[in-house]
C-alpha cells in the first residue's frame, strides 16, 4: 500500500498508508485529516481541495475542465491545487506529499 504524507495548515505532517483505488479525499476523510468531501466525489463542491507538492504535480497531473471550474471557487487556490476526490491512489503515488489548506 502506498504511503501518503498529508500536511495540515499548521504544518503538522501525518503519514498514512492508503488502499489503491480509493481517492485522496476518502483517505483524508477516513483518517480525520480535515477533509469533508461533502459531495462524495461528484465535483460539486470544494471541500476536498488539496495542494499537491510541486515535485509531485507532474506525477499526479492537472485537473480536468470540470474540476478546474470547481477549483475557481476554492479558498487558497494554488497552481498545484486539485480536488482530492479526483485523484485515485495507486502505487505510483507512494511518498506523495499533499497540503490541506486552511478552511
Amino acid at each position: 500500500m502506498p504511503k501518503l504524507v498529508f500536511v495540515n495548515s499548521d504544518g503538522i505532517e501525518k503519514s498514512v498508508e492508503a488502499e489503491n483505488g480509493i481517492s485522496l479525499m476518502e483517505v483524508a476523510r477516513d483518517n480525520n485529516l480535515g477533509i469533508e468531501g461533502t459531495c462524495g466525489g461528484s465535483i460539486s463542491c470544494c471541500t476536498c481541495h488539496v495542494i499537491i507538492d510541486k515535485k509531485w504535480f507532474s506525477v499526479v497531473g492537472g485537473p480536468n475542465p470540470d474540476e478546474e471550474d470547481m477549483l475557481d471557487l476554492a479558498d487558497g487556490l494554488q497552481p498545484t491545487s486539485r480536488l482530492g476526490c479526483q485523484i485515485e491512489v495507486s502505487d505510483k503515488l507512494d511518498g506523495l506529499r499533499v497540503s490541506i489548506p486552511e478552511e
